[in-house]
């Protein structure tokens, strides 16, 4: 069966990787560097769907196929479910996964039990010549810890575990991992999709 193309619009190369393994042979997956000149997107949306929706979109544009962008990241129960929408950037300007988690771990630390409950959640927005035509929802229950545990991980998956589980997803690993991962989620509904055919 020959493989259907599809653009990631990302460069995060950790996603990518995880987004390959999870989709398997039946899409060949390319990310933005095949299109170098690129702008950044302005994720100004107030929801993982409308900053999904705007990176496809913009993608879509300057490649002829299928196109998909996610936007995905933690919520917080006890915060209000921050960091949300802003999980990339939470620390402000300069932001790094290490530095998101120190502040998460700040944010939380007179918090404990059932309040340190938390989900992943991923939103995967498919375009095609600049139309949104269908988006994808994952998400996966969770706690998070009071301290870093495993280095198999990115972003906050040292500090969430996942529910049914007693290891933070970076202790789990990929294997493990995309099997049940908000993206894992979006992803699988994604395949299912009945307009693949158009």
């Amino acid at each position: 069966m020959t493989s259907r193309q599809l653009l990631v619009s990302t460069r995060n190369t950790h996603k990518i990787e995880e987004i390959r393994h999870i989709l398997g042979p039946q899409f060949e997956v390319f990310d933005l560097s095949i299109i170098p000149d690129m702008p950044e997107v302005e994720e100004t949306g107030v929801t993982f769907e409308e900053n999904a929706e705007l990176k496809a979109i913009a993608a879509s544009h300057l490649f002829d196929g299928w196109v998909i962008a996610d936007d995905s990241g933690l919520e917080v129960d006890s915060l209000g479910g921050a960091p949300g929408v802003l999980s990339a950037r939470f620390s402000g300007p300069g932001a790094t996964d290490a530095s998101n988690r120190t502040l998460l771990l700040e944010r939380l630390s007179s918090v404990r039990g059932k309040s340190r409950s938390a989900r992943f959640r991923c939103v995967l927005s498919l375009a095609r010549s600049g139309t949104a035509l269908a988006s994808f929802h994952g998400s996966v229950e969770g706690t998070i810890i009071n301290s870093e545990k495993g280095s198999l991980g990115f972003g906050y998956d040292p500090l969430f575990v996942p529910e049914g589980h007693c290891e933070t997803f970076a202790q789990l690993g990929a294997v493990v991992k995309n099997t049940l991962s908000h993206r894992a989620r979006a992803l699988s509904a994604l395949k299912q999709w009945n307009g693949w055919r158009g």
